[in-house]
C-alpha cells in the first residue's frame, strides 16, 4: 500500500502513526502541542523513536464532542502545522477530518491519508474529494444514536438479542455483524466514488459508538474484520476502555495501551494510532520478534 512517497507492507508488518494533537481540549493532550515549536519538536521526537505515519488533528472527537467546529476554524489550526511538517520532515502525513473542505484545503497543503471518524457518512463530499486526489484514507466505524435506548424496529423484532437493552443506545442488532457492515457500506461509499481499493484501510472505532463491553469485544475480535478485505488500523491509545478496565487515569495508561497494541499485532493489524511512540515500537518489534523467531541485527 502506498501513502504519500511511501510503500507500506500492511500484509506482514505493523506500523506506528503517531498522534499530533493541534487542539487545546483533546481528552489526552489538549493544549500540550497548539504551539508550532513545541509541534515540530514534538514530531522530530515521534520520527526518531520510529513513527511511520503522523496524523495531525485540530478538533476534539473526545467524549461528549458535538462535531460543532466551523471548517474554517479547524482549517486555521491545521493547515499551518500541515505546511511546516511537509516542508521539514520526510514523513506521509494523515489528516484526521471528517470535513470534506479541511480534507481538500488538507490535501493541497501537502496530506498523504485522510483520518475520517465517520467512515465517509457524514459529509457526502467527503468521498468525491478523497477520489478525486487519489490520496489514502482510514474509515472508522461509528454511529449516531438512535433516537430511543431501543429503536423501534429493535422492540419488534424477536430476534433481536440487544432489544429492550438501555446500553444500546446505537441501535445494534448483532454487535459484529453490525460493525462489519457498517464499514462494509463505508467501503462501498468509497468505491463509488472512485477510492481504490488499494487506498483504504479500515479502523473498528474503539471508545467511538460502543459500550465499555463492546470495546473489549471489538478489540478481542479484530481478526473477523479480516474478511473485509483490507488492512485495519487499531486506536486504542489511553481510550476509557483502558481507564475503566485498570481503574487509571489518562496519563497511566500507557501499560494498557500496549497490550492493546500487542493485541493489534497477533490479530493481523498493519496500523496502530498511538500517543507514546517509543513504547509503542518496541512493544512490536518485541511481539514481531517472537512471531518470527528472528535473531538481533548484529
Amino acid at each position: 500500500m502506498r501513502i504519500g512517497s511511501r510503500e507500506f507492507d500492511v500484509d506482514n508488518r505493523t506500523y506506528v502513526m503517531g498522534i499530533l494533537n493541534v487542539t487545546p481540549d483533546s481528552f489526552s493532550d489538549g493544549g500540550k502541542w497548539n504551539s508550532m515549536d513545541s509541534a515540530l519538536r514534538h514530531v522530530e521526537e515521534m520520527l526518531a523513536e520510529g513513527m511511520d505515519i503522523l496524523d495531525i488533528g485540530g478538533e476534539s472527537t473526545r467524549p461528549g464532542s458535538n462535531y460543532s467546529m466551523p471548517a474554517q476554524e479547524e482549517l486555521e489550526r491545521v493547515l499551518p502545522y500541515i505546511q511546516a511538517v511537509k516542508a521539514r520532515f520526510d514523513v506521509p502525513v494523515s489528516l484526521d477530518t471528517y470535513k470534506s473542505q479541511v480534507a481538500e484545503a488538507g490535501i493541497g497543503a501537502g496530506v498523504d491519508l485522510i483520518n475520517d471518524i465517520w467512515g465517509l457518512k457524514w459529509d457526502g463530499e467527503m468521498a468525491r474529494v478523497i477520489g478525486e486526489h487519489g490520496v489514502a484514507c482510514c474509515l472508522m466505524h461509528n454511529r449516531r444514536k438512535v433516537p430511543s435506548p431501543t429503536s423501534l424496529t429493535s422492540v419488534r423484532d424477536p430476534h433481536n438479542a440487544l432489544a429492550g437493552d438501555p446500553h444500546n443506545e446505537f441501535g445494534y442488532r448483532n454487535f459484529q455483524e453490525d460493525v462489519a457492515a457498517d464499514l462494509a457500506e463505508s467501503v462501498e461509499l468509497a468505491l463509488r466514488a472512485g477510492i481504490g481499493r488499494d487506498r483504504i484501510i479500515l479502523d473498528p472505532g474503539v471508545g467511538f459508538a460502543k459500550s465499555y463491553e463492546q470495546n473489549l469485544q471489538v478489540i478481542h475480535h479484530l481478526d473477523s474484520l479480516s474478511v473485509l478485505g483490507y488492512p485495519l488500523l487499531l486506536g486504542t491509545s489511553r481510550k476509557s476502555v483502558v481507564g475503566l478496565t485498570l481503574d487509571l487515569p489518562v496519563a497511566e495508561r500507557l501499560e494498557g495501551t500496549l497490550v492493546t497494541t500487542v493485541m493489534g499485532v497477533l490479530k493481523g493489524c498493519a496500523f496502530v494510532r498511538v500517543h507514546d511512540v517509543k513504547e509503542n515500537v518496541r512493544a512490536i518489534r518485541m511481539v514481531r520478534a517472537i512471531l518470527e523467531e528472528r535473531k538481533p541485527a548484529p
